[in-house]
């Protein structure tokens, strides 16, 4: 050290380290913590996933395929007591932009509420009707009119 440092800090320079008695110890885990980089801009990198994130527009069906799918609901309706397993797919809107995505379900329907214009499984998930782009399954084998 210099002659000039000793001087100006020579009345402090070899005093002990002060430890409070009031608070205790903070670990070099916490102390590095305060000097770590933080997120100044709090949820833009969601902001940036969620722009990026595609979605599907809604592909109206034609009316000869809506047709088709009011005919093998009717049929539907007919065979709810012995419980079709049919295979849905239908166009779920996006809740936080525009468009959304195709879904296909593949189970039991328990009932069609044709007043709420929904489809309700058996596991209680509705579809709705209206959004309904296909219906497949092993109960419209036997029919060939409605294809």
């Amino acid at each position: 050290m210099s002659d000039d440092v000793r001087k100006k800090y020579g009345d402090i320079i070899n005093l002990p380290h002060h430890h409070s008695p009031t608070r205790p110890k903070m670990s070099n885990y916490d102390r590095a913590a305060q000097f770590s980089p933080f997120a100044a801009l709090t949820g833009h990198a969601d902001a940036i996933k969620e722009t990026a994130r595609k979605t599907e527009e809604f592909n109206e069906p034609s009316d000869d395929m809506k047709a088709v799918i009011n005919k093998k609901l009717l049929f539907l309706v007919e065979k709810l007591e012995t419980r079709p397993e049919v295979t849905i797919t239908y166009f779920q809107p996006d809740e936080k932009k525009s468009g959304g995505s195709y879904i296909t379900v593949t189970g039991t329907v328990a009932k069609i509420k044709n007043y709420e214009r929904v489809i309700q499984m058996s596991t209680g998930e509705t579809i709705p009707i209206d959004r309904v782009t296909e219906i497949d399954g092993d109960v419209f084998s036997d029919i060939v009119d409605i294809i």
